[in-house]
């Protein structure tokens, strides 16, 4: 997954507004975005947007009015949920039976 999807600010406040996302979660996360020099990983943008209580539905939802397919929405939430993992259990090792 190394694709590369810009937004301007404006549109992204109207997007993240559409979906009820309160103006100062707003600030504080493209506040959040402009001290990462403007670039975020997607993960880590749909951490951010779980942190102010957007719901997974509704992530999907921005990510498509961005631009993003569906192939990588999903291969982002596959990261997301292996780094979780990653986090609470540790590396995950692969086993093979024979």
């Amino acid at each position: 997954m190394a694709n590369t999807f810009v937004i301007s600010r404006i549109k992204l406040e109207k997007i993240l507004t559409s979906f009820k996302m309160s103006n100062k979660n707003i600030d504080e996360m493209t506040n959040a975005i402009n001290k990462m020099h403007r670039h975020v990983n997607a993960v880590a943008f749909v951490n951010m947007l779980h942190r102010y209580g957007v719901r997974d539905n509704d992530i999907i939802n921005i990510l498509r009015r961005v631009g993003v397919d569906d192939i990588t929405i999903t291969d982002i939430f596959n990261m997301r949920d292996e780094q979780r993992i990653n986090e609470t259990y540790g590396k995950i090792a692969e086993l093979s039976i024979d």
